[in-house]
């Protein structure tokens, strides 16, 4: 090996998950403090279809399994149906620390008493800050508006409920203008209660770009660090929910943990309005690259993919990090450096990671490297290469079988064993 290899096994330590290293020493202490926070029992649940109380509770336990050590501080419910408040009494009845059970509700008294009849002691309650959402939704001033926002706000507190002020189509409004000054009354609220709200800033339409020289209204970087500076709350009251209508709601995401908003609001898969959310599991990749993996436990993360289909939902085969085809190679060339070094395409080991094997399926593309991988992974050979008489031969089997059929799906596992198993047996 060269003095002038360059592998980088700081970055890249392929038993784990890459790591990201920050750039400067604010953006060090902002990445200490992040974790991760759940909806897919409120975004997710109105974004694809109604849960059943037995599904809401598999969804709960698979989230406990992935992040009850602290990765995932709080999952939020509805609490609007006689099914959604038996699964608040069922999902507290676990008495998990993490992930917290807390509501979702509209800033409106009617709402506010479900979380009290709840007996929970934290809601998420919807401020819509934009003038888009304040003059078309509710047809009122932004005077009017905030000030009805304020009294359920108090009320909450009264009652000694914490609340976190969900910001709507923050990436459309007047920052300056209309989220600092209320930001700032509802911290005056909070000191006269002894309660310290937060504040979650929703890319409602995901518009949002990651970059720090974007400016407001649409720059995630801008958003956060004007917040921060002029309301000097801290990056534990700040949340950032990600919307993925232009496919950045993960790289939005990443920018927010690292200009300064501790939590991560995701849902499982992405599953949510429209284009989805930040999915839960992607997310909890790049968490272990910043922070390690000693409060989340990444070998869940493939249940997911179960649960989900076996509710009826379709997962995308090439869905990244848990999609069946993730960690499956078809091409020749890959199947090929594979053999030589699984670090050549692989960006980390993912059965080290995830428990999930590297696998190859079979194409006219495939080669005859990828028939060595194959026979290696099913039947346990060590010593076989590519020039072994009896892979040319499967080669050309294969080769045939596709050009008489006119076949375009890769072959199956079955069906491969039923053609090499003529030449090999299992070891």
């Amino acid at each position: 090996m060269s003095s002038q290899d360059f592998f980088y096994r700081d970055v890249y330590p392929f038993n784990s998950v890459p790591r990201i290293i920050p750039s400067s020493r604010e953006i060090e202490e902002n990445l200490r403090s992040i974790y991760i926070t759940d909806t897919t029992l409120r975004d997710g649940q109105q974004g694809w279809r109604n849960f059943s109380i037995e599904e809401s509770v598999k969804i709960y336990e698979l989230l406990v399994d992935i992040g009850g050590r602290g990765a995932i501080r709080a999952t939020e419910v509805f609490l609007y149906t006689d099914k959604d408040r038996e699964v608040v009494k069922i999902l507290k009845s676990y008495g998990y620390r993490y992930p917290k059970v807390i509501s979702w509700i509209r800033a409106t008294r009617s709402d506010l008493r479900l979380v009290i009849d709840a007996g929970l002691d934290e809601t998420i309650m919807l401020t819509s800050i934009s003038d888009y959402h304040i003059r078309y939704k509710f047809g009122l001033s932004r005077e009017e508006v905030i000030g009805k926002y304020l009294e359920v706000i108090e009320e909450a507190f009264r009652h000694g409920i914490k609340v976190k002020c969900s910001l709507e189509d923050i990436t459309r409004a007047d920052i300056h203008g209309a989220v600092v000054p209320f930001i700032k009354k509802v911290l005056e609220l909070g000191e006269k209660y002894g309660i310290e709200p937060a504040f979650r800033m929703p890319d409602t339409l995901g518009l949002g770009l990651p970059f720090p020289e974007v400016p407001l209204p649409r720059g995630i970087p801008a958003i956060v660090t004007t917040i921060r500076r002029e309301t000097g709350v801290s990056q534990e009251q700040l949340e950032f929910h990600a919307h993925n209508d232009f496919g950045l709601a993960v790289a939005n995401q990443l920018s927010a943990w690292m200009y300064g908003a501790a939590s991560a609001n995701c849902t499982l898969l992405g599953i949510g309005e429209r284009a989805g959310n930040c999915p839960l599991e992607i997310i909890a990749i790049h968490y272990t690259g910043i922070k390690g993996s000693s409060d989340i436990n990444l070998k869940a993360l493939p249940r997911i993919v179960d649960l989900f289909e076996s509710m009826g939902y379709r997962v995308n085969d090439h869905y990244p990090i848990v999609g069946r085809n993730a960690f499956k190679t078809k091409a020749g060339i890959h199947a090929d450096g594979l053999l030589k070094n699984p670090e050549v395409y692989l960006p980390f080991n993912p059965m080290e990671v995830l428990g999930k094997p590297y696998s190859v399926e079979i194409t006219p593309y495939s080669g005859t490297a990828a028939i060595v991988l194959w026979i290696k992974n099913y039947l346990g050979y060590s010593d076989i290469s590519k020039d072994d008489p009896r892979v040319k031969t499967i080669y050309r089997e294969i080769q045939e079988l596709y050009s008489r059929t006119g076949r375009r799906e890769p072959l199956s596992d079955t069906e491969m064993m039923e053609i090499v198993s003529r030449y090999f047996f299992r070891e």
